[in-house]
């Protein structure tokens, strides 16, 4: 777990450092807002810890320039005000919480672990995981044995469709209303053909094969 923290007063900030480390929170520090950014970009952090009032870039545009880029880390002020205003300016830049200063050290550490709860939460109630294969629905990606796929946008629909099914067999006219919603070209031999694309990428380089056949019935996704 690793956390970065935008913090200019140098005495708080070591405080900070020194108990997110001894619990288990990789954590490091920049004391202006340009700093950090030319860091944050480059490095993958689990949480966003910024004060507001810092030298050069805010806190606040900190936060938006982050959420410009990045959706889903947690994002969580820390700040001296305590005015409604300054924490709404906070939240319409979608920060994800506000602590007001002087606060005591375990509450930010609860506060930490409560919003990458959250985060996790949301990520597993959109990922698809069968075997080594993971699939992400609402960023149309597909990973592997962690090496991405590339996938069209029918093979990746027929993807979600066997996936989904939690190793139910799905006849070809129920992918074929599902998937080509009974465009008129589409045919029994469409779905074969799609399927075989489908075991190319997703099964060939691979020992336990995902994608099979039942004949007669239809197809299914499951580790065999």
């Amino acid at each position: 777990m690793k956390a970065f923290l935008l913090e200019d007063d140098s005495v708080l900030s070591s405080e900070i450092l020194f108990y997110l480390n001894t619990h288990a929170i990789d954590c490091v520090a920049a004391a202006d807002g340009r700093t950090f950014l030319e860091r944050a970009f480059g490095e993958k952090f689990d949480v966003y810890i910024l004060d507001i009032n810092v030298p050069l870039v805010n806190g606040l545009d900190v936060c938006k320039k982050i959420r410009e880029q990045d959706a889903g880390t947690p994002i969580i002020i820390i700040s001296a005000y305590d005015d409604i205003l300054e924490k709404k300016e906070a939240f319409l830049r979608n920060a994800d919480d506000y602590l007001v200063k002087p606060f005591v050290l375990e509450e930010l550490l609860l506060r930490i672990h409560s919003r990458l709860r959250s985060t996790a939460q949301k990520e597993s109630s959109s990922r698809i995981v069968v075997e080594d294969l993971e699939i992400y629905p609402d960023e149309y990606k597909v990973f592997r044995g962690g090496q991405e796929i590339q996938l069209t946008q029918k093979e990746f629909q027929l993807l979600v469709l066997l996936a989904k099914a939690n190793g139910r067999t799905l006849s070809k006219q129920y992918i074929s209303d599902e998937v080509w919603q009974n465009q008129f070209q589409t045919t029994h031999n469409t779905i074969e053909v799609y399927i075989n694309f489908l075991r190319k990428k997703i099964d060939r380089q691979f020992d336990v094969k995902l994608i099979h056949t039942r004949p007669g019935f239809g197809y299914y996704l499951k580790p065999v």
